[in-house]
């Protein structure tokens, strides 16, 4: 049976993801802003939680694991890079490891940036990448803690994923996003569909991810940093990728 994926709205603007396997029991949660969502998502379909899978270590994406904990005996899964920032790690992973997840390969990758440390997790046979704060929604994290290089090096990871992989990335701020990327290129008309997409999805109070890498790559700036037309339209033709793509991030902080 394949995997089945719930999205669950967290706090303000996160989201959190359960990944379940019906046939073992196996349920994981993809980064603990909150834990009530969680708990009552797990109560509702009688689930138990196996594996808690954490991205970076910001607390909106973590603060929950205490309480997690205490109802659960889950195994906690983050990078080995950022351990003394994250809640104790059961399991410390690297940039290229991988584990197995109810009979799944789970590959992770290095996706630093928005923070040193920040990993996506990959699950092919599942077609899903859990990518939080890097690859977002029409848009990718702030730099806190990283440069451009380094980004821009995580986004081209992700962006050689297969085209029909579903996005799960960790905020509701595709309707922002999508705004400023109007601004860059402005006669795409695939970005314009889905713009309006987004804003029929939020009126009605629908969530705006996941999203598929095909869209990512046919609408998120950031991503197509690397196209002539793109540094074209942002005076820079002459521009190397990375080059383009701190301007486009600058601009964005600016917006």
């Amino acid at each position: 049976m394949p995997l089945e994926l719930v999205t669950l709205p967290a706090l303000s603007d996160n989201y959190t993801y359960l990944v379940h396997d019906a046939e073992s029991g196996a349920t994981a949660v993809v980064d603990a802003p909150e834990a009530a969502p969680i708990l009552d998502a797990l109560a509702a379909r009688g689930w138990t939680l196996t594996d808690i899978w954490l991205t970076h270590h910001h607390h909106d994406h973590t603060g929950a694991v205490p309480e997690l904990l205490e109802r659960y005996p889950a195994k906690v899964t983050a990078a080995a890079a950022d351990a003394e920032r994250l809640p104790p790690l059961d399991r410390a992973v690297a940039d290229g490891e991988s584990f197995t997840f109810a009979g799944e390969t789970v590959q992770v990758m290095d996706v630093s940036g928005h923070t040193i440390g920040h990993i996506a997790f990959h699950i092919p046979s599942a077609g899903l990448v859990f990518t939080a704060d890097s690859l977002m929604a029409l848009g990718c994290g702030r730099l806190f803690e990283g440069t451009a290089d380094q980004m821009w090096t995580s986004l081209s990871k992700l962006a050689a994923l297969p085209p029909d992989t579903t996005v799960c990335s960790g905020h509701e701020y595709t309707a922002a996003n999508a705004k400023f990327a109007l601004t860059i290129e402005p006669d795409n008309a695939a970005l314009t569909s889905r713009s309006k997409d987004i804003t029929a999805a939020r009126a009605k109070g629908q969530p705006t991810v996941p999203s598929t890498l095909s869209e990512e790559l046919a609408t998120n700036p950031f991503l197509r940093a690397n196209l002539p037309g793109v540094k074209s339209a942002i005076g820079m033709p002459g521009a190397s990728d990375v080059e383009a793509f701190a301007e486009i991030r600058a601009r964005k902080d600016r917006f």
